[in-house]
């Protein structure tokens, strides 16, 4: 029997017909990824506040882009990214569900009732034209344009191909009824959505097919829920690779569909009927059943979702718990940093900013307070400076290359390889690659800083025990001096309005640089008065010029991360400087 559906020349022209529609959908993706980097993007992001939002503009921009795969890799890039959390994440990708109905509502009102052939073409001949344009947004719509058309296309070849072959074989003789027949047809669903990777095209065979009278209308209702489950295989399959956002929007993608899939196979008859009920109510015929399956598929998937909604932060916490990051005990690893993130521009960005800060906030600050023989608790407290420097009098023993290699090293290494990628493999604009640049060069100074702070501490830590009190007096300056800075800049990383913070953070870079020119008067005058060795006071020259150069780089990386001037930072994260013509 397979032997001879396969030589069966319709048999061909259904499946030229599927493999056509498949190659329409991949180029309608390819085209709506050019409109990623404006305002998609920001609609995406802006919508995950509130979960009724997630879930309606998900709906709305799948149902619209025809791709809900596009919208679970922006979203895995954003929660890589950190731009939004997982249970906003979830939203979007529940409601991609629901805009994936689209296609069956698209194929069963337009595609088999009108020659779509007639309009495929023209589409196919301007999308061709428009995709060898050389500007971006013109080829984005080429693509779209020949998408459509190869879409349609695909259409028409299998209901022409379905037209035919029903003189030669009659599908429905093969067609089961009652729970048996459901449970067949289902799996049967799962296996076609897993051969062709895309339950869209699945759909759409089963709609032909249905309007070619080649399978009952309740065997086509299990198909449609089959081909629903049928999908997450495809999802999982393609997470193996991902990293842990990838795998647990995977795995909600996989309960969400499952669990939809079954109650849709329990009251699959009930839903039916509600089907039959609604088709009276709009005015479509009864005997009109690619219209009544498209919204079969409609009612089920609203259905999970509405089903699934009070649960979502109980399946956040257990996506959380079940798939977890795999962390080296002794070595940090990027937190943002994923290969998801390099899909566009915008979380790219974000997620190397937000890694730069993590790096800065936590490794950096901890080993120049350390590196001061200081607590870091002391730095942001309220407590005087003079007060905390008195009191520091022990060494911390604290090991800078230990910390360096642990902390710091391999997420330095991690932020310059994706900034290095980002500006070889994106498509970046000017501003977008120069803000690149800056940061590699503010992860450049935080190694500097680290460095010069490993040569100070040796001296600071033998003035702790010093039998010289000038020296130790010398050093505790240094300590005040830096201690300030430090508490200036956390002010200036957390407080709602940094402003004056960044005032104060500007004068102090401007006396540290001019402190680097001039030498210091009060070591001048121990040296006169022979209160310090020479060995003392060129170790207090040298680290006299290390603590301003300390100071002027730590200003500069914090400007660097947490300024508010560029109008391409909001709120802290990328916002893309050239908007797209979509």
């Amino acid at each position: 029997m397979a032997i001879i559906l396969f030589v069966n020349p319709n048999f061909k022209t259904i499946a030229a017909g599927v493999a056509i529609l498949l190659f329409g959908m991949i180029m309608l993706e390819e085209g709506f990824k050019v409109f990623t980097k404006g305002p998609l993007q920001t609609i995406l992001k802006n919508a995950t506040d509130k979960l009724y939002k997630s879930i309606s503009v998900g709906a709305v921009v799948t149902a619209f882009i025809q791709s809900s795969s596009l919208v679970s890799v922006i979203t895995i890039s954003f929660i890589s990214a950190g731009l939004i959390d997982l249970a906003g994440g979830l939203g979007l990708i529940f409601g991609a569900n629901i805009g994936t109905t689209a296609t069956a509502w698209l194929v069963a009102a337009f595609g088999l009732k009108f020659k779509i052939s007639a309009l495929a073409l023209p589409m196919l001949v301007f999308g061709i034209i428009f995709s060898f344009q050389k500007n971006v947004s013109f080829k984005g719509i080429g693509n779209v344009l020949a998408g459509l058309g190869f879409f349609f296309l695909g259409i028409h070849y299998m209901k022409e191909g379905f037209d035919v072959f029903k003189d030669y074989i009659d599908l429905t003789q093969y067609a089961i009824s009652g729970f048996l027949g459901v449970i067949v047809y289902a799996g049967l669903g799962v296996i076609v959505t897993t051969i062709l990777q895309s339950s869209s095209a699945t759909l759409a065979l089963i709609l032909t097919a249905l309007a070619a009278g080649q399978i009952e209308y309740e065997n086509a209702l299990a198909l449609a829920i089959g081909a629903n489950v049928g999908t997450t295989i495809t999802a999982v399959l393609g997470s193996l690779s991902s990293n842990v956002a990838g795998k647990r929007l995977a795995g909600a993608h996989l309960i969400f569909n499952v669990i939809t899939g079954v109650v849709a196979l329990i009251f699959i008859f009930p839903l039916a009927k509600l089907v039959n009920f609604f088709t009276d109510v709009v005015g479509i015929s009864q005997t009109d059943y690619v219209l009544k399956l498209a919204m079969f598929h409609t009612f089920f998937n609203v259905l999970g979702v509405l089903i699934m909604i009070p649960f979502i932060n109980k399946l956040e916490q257990l996506l959380l718990k079940i798939i977890k990051e795999k962390k080296d005990k002794d070595i940090d690893e990027p937190k943002f940093l994923n290969e998801a993130v390099l899909q566009f521009p915008g979380s790219t960005i974000t997620a190397l900013l937000n890694e730069s800060k993590y790096l800065y906030k936590n490794a950096v600050f901890e080993i120049v307070t350390h590196g001061l023989n200081i607590h870091r608790d002391d730095i942001i407290s309220g407590e005087k400076i003079k007060k905390i420097i008195e009191k520091s009098t022990k060494d911390l023993q604290i090991n800078i290359d230990d910390i360096y290699l642990k902390k710091v090293k391999s997420i330095y290494g991690e932020i310059i390889r994706y900034a290095a990628t980002a500006q070889n493999d994106l498509k970046l604009n000017r501003k977008q690659n120069n803000i690149i640049t800056e940061i590699k060069i503010a992860n450049r100074k935080m190694v500097e800083i680290i460095k010069d702070v490993k040569d100070l501490n040796k001296n600071v830590t033998l003035s702790l025990n010093s039998e010289n009190k000038y020296l130790s007096k010398e050093y505790d300056d240094f300590r005040k001096k830096l201690t300030k800075v430090l508490r200036v800049i956390h002010l200036f990383q957390t407080e709602e309005n940094p402003e004056k913070y960044a005032a104060k953070l500007t004068n102090l870079k401007k006396e540290a640089k001019e402190n680097i020119k001039h030498s210091n008067k009060s070591i001048d005058k121990l040296i006169r008065k022979d209160l310090i060795t020479v060995e003392m006071a060129s170790s207090l020259f040298n680290d006299y010029s290390n603590v301003n150069d300390i100071i002027k780089k730590l200003i500069e990386v914090a400007e660097l991360l947490y300024s508010s001037n560029d109008p391409l930072f909001e709120n802290g994260n990328f916002i893309d400087e050239k908007k797209s013509a979509f």
